[in-house]
């Protein structure tokens, strides 16, 4: 399923095919949270912005709208009149992110909903059972999410504990797929690597689940409050041990120079709601770095966010009127800044992909890393 069609030092160009297409790798996954981008971008937008694929987010998907609701009508593709890729998270995220609604047990977590209170359980077969009704391309596994500076001994224990619950994930999705009701057949599984910032128990955790030979892997609990130079450090020392032949995932990272610096350590795959938050306040991404449209210099500018980027927005709009859009909370602004924002991180990942097809992404990434680096403040 994963071809690798060119390596420039650990960066890798390379091929994932899949029953909804093929992901051209390096890949950039636009968060559709709730199975829609926030900032009034449809899936017409996200295919003439050139998404590869959209993520969704299983634990919120269950508590509203209703992942048997979303089966009974035909699947989150068919839902949301989308072709491509989906990948869904599993929920572990929300074990870390809603700490003071759950309870984590050997079985499964315990929550509260965030929306109206109501207990919920989900474990591994909840999870996948959830991300089966919705029949996603990719299902990730369901795990726990330590903090990045966590005690060890605890995130030791967390990890085994992730590593159990891979395992009921795994004999879970093969049942799933095999049964009758099942829209998605050929979904697919990834696993999930954790271990805080200690790089001895990322080593291990990746050695061992790297034994499950699943379709793909996943490097988590990074980009949750350590340094840059510490997440770095992790996937420095973590890809070696997953498979070669598999693609390799850094879950909710990051800025343009995160995606970079994976890249040149090895991943394939990444996602982050940067650049969709980030637009709908005004902060827009550019090859000269990160611009604030809320300053009062941009007031009477009438150039394009940037010259020559062929997002809708800048083809149409000049930095002065999105400017008085966003002043004005007018969800157009806030619509325009978002989808070129995707626009800009789906095109750097062409751009990527090229320097590697044509072996100067050293270069390519020295230079992009010193233009970048100098955003308005």
């Amino acid at each position: 399923m994963f071809k690798i069609l060119k390596k420039n030092g650990n960066a890798k160009r390379g091929e994932f095919t899949t029953v909804h297409g093929k992901i051209q790798t390096p890949v950039f996954m636009n968060v559709g949270t709730v199975a829609a981008i926030k900032g009034a971008v449809d899936t017409f937008d996200l295919r003439e912005i050139d998404t590869q694929v959209e993520l969704s987010n299983t634990y919120h998907l269950h508590v509203r709208t209703g992942d048997k609701l979303i089966h009974e009508l035909g699947g989150l593709h068919k839902f949301m009149n989308w072709d491509k890729p989906i990948l869904t998270d599993s929920g572990g995220f929300q074990v870390f992110s809603l700490s003071t609604l759950r309870k984590i047990k050997e079985e499964g977590v315990y929550f509260n909903s965030h929306i109206d209170g109501r207990k919920i359980f989900m474990g591994p077969e909840e999870s996948m059972q959830i991300q089966s009704n919705l029949a996603s391309t990719i299902a990730m596994a369901f795990d726990e999410c330590p903090s990045s500076v966590a005690d060890k001994s605890y995130v030791k224990q967390s990890v085994d504990r992730t590593t159990r619950w891979l395992l009921r994930c795994k004999n879970e999705m093969s049942r799933l797929n095999s049964q009758e009701y099942t829209i998605n057949k050929n979904q697919l599984l990834f696993g999930i690597n954790q271990g805080a910032i200690y790089n001895d128990i990322r080593i291990e955790h990746a050695k061992t689940i790297s034994e499950l030979e699943l379709p793909g892997y996943a490097i988590g609990g990074l980009a949750v409050g350590e340094s840059h130079e510490e997440m770095y450090d992790v996937i420095e020392h973590t890809v070696p041990f997953l498979p070669k032949d598999k693609p390799v995932y850094l879950m909710g990272v990051g800025t343009p120079i995160n995606i970079i610096e994976g890249v040149y350590r090895g991943i394939d795959f990444f996602d982050c709601v940067y650049p969709s938050r980030n637009g709908r306040h005004g902060h827009l991404y550019t090859y000269n770095g990160k611009i604030n449209l809320f300053n009062a210099k941009y007031e009477k500018d009438l150039r394009p966010i940037e010259e020559g980027c062929k997002c809708p927005a800048c083809q149409r709009y000049s930095r002065a009127y999105i400017r008085h859009l966003l002043k004005a909370k007018e969800m157009l602004g806030m619509r325009l800044c978002v989808l070129h924002n995707l626009y800009f991180y789906n095109h750097l990942m062409e751009d990527i992909r090229l320097a590697i097809e044509e072996d100067r992404f050293s270069s390519f990434r020295e230079e992009k890393i010193y233009s970048m680096s100098n955003d308005d403040k």
